[in-house]
């Protein structure tokens, strides 16, 4: 196990600097917003392919687990690819710089890219712990693992498509002027102020449910607790908030709406 960790942390270190490299070259730190879902998949397979080496074999869960998290992690790199192409350095990591003002560039590897690094690590952890194990637990004679291996699948399906037909709704809807001002209150958008955050959010929850079929698989809860804060408390929906703090048309929205599980709009008298 502790080598397994231990490679599938290195692997994701030398990714982190690759990707810091080509940020630190191109001025722009936005540039970890699409390394940031492709750094699951490095810890992915590495715990796998390392377990394959020490064994000679792996198992159909650690093989699920591992397609799903590359699954989620191109889409994710190809949207915010195509998303910020031709676009100036995110606001979020403008305002880091201005407030930084000094040593930037070491700040930049420590706050941005190896704390993104260690976000990736904690959340993976049920990946990391289903390609640690070798056999399923069996309960009153029955094969839990398949249970949760199809449960796991459905949930993390439907945060899936929550994540991709939100990120793309959104997408067509800025891409209109006209829209220019507006607020998406349509398709997913109608239900929840953030479809795209509930999607991801649902999707480690799925592989948690995977990840409950191995022995103490259990403890590995840290990890989709610890996605649901930050987007929700620190990283995601804190800062949209505090980015449209005065938008009458977005506090309107945020009436009518629900906050993050999907529910129909509230009637405003």
């Amino acid at each position: 196990m502790l080598l397994i960790i231990g490679y599938s942390a290195l692997f994701l270190l030398f990714y982190l600097i690759i990707a810091f490299i080509v940020g630190t070259i191109k001025k722009n730190n936005g540039i970890m917003d699409i390394f940031y879902g492709p750094g699951y998949s490095v810890v992915a397979l590495t715990s796998v392919i390392y377990y394959f080496i020490l064994n000679n074999a792996v198992n159909i869960r650690q093989i699920v687990v591992t397609i799903l998290v590359i699954i989620w992690s191109i889409r994710l790199a190809s949207y915010v690819f195509i998303r910020n192409r031709g676009k100036p350095e995110d606001y979020r990591y403008k305002a880091m710089r201005e407030r930084w003002k000094t040593n930037i560039t070491f700040k930049s590897l420590i706050r941005v890219y190896l704390f993104q690094g260690i976000v990736i690590f904690i959340v993976a952890f049920p990946v990391c712990f289903v390609n640690m194990s070798l056999n399923p637990v069996l309960v009153s004679g029955l094969d839990f693992f398949g249970f949760t291996l199809w449960i796991g699948i459905i949930v993390w399906l439907i945060g899936f498509l929550f994540e991709t037909f939100g990120d793309y709704q959104l997408y067509k809807f800025k891409q209109d002027p006209t829209n220019k001002g507006k607020v998406l209150d349509q398709g997913l958008w109608k239900y929840t102020q953030h479809p795209n955050y509930f999607g991801e959010v649902t999707q480690w929850w799925g592989i948690y449910i995977i990840a409950l079929a191995v022995p103490f698989g259990f403890i590995s809860i840290f990890g989709p607790i610890f996605i649901t804060y930050m987007i929700i408390k620190v990283s995601g929906i804190r800062l949209l908030d505090k980015h449209y703090k005065g938008d009458d048309i977005y506090a309107d929205y945020k009436r009518r709406t629900s906050l993050f599980f999907p529910w129909f709009p509230k009637k405003i008298k």
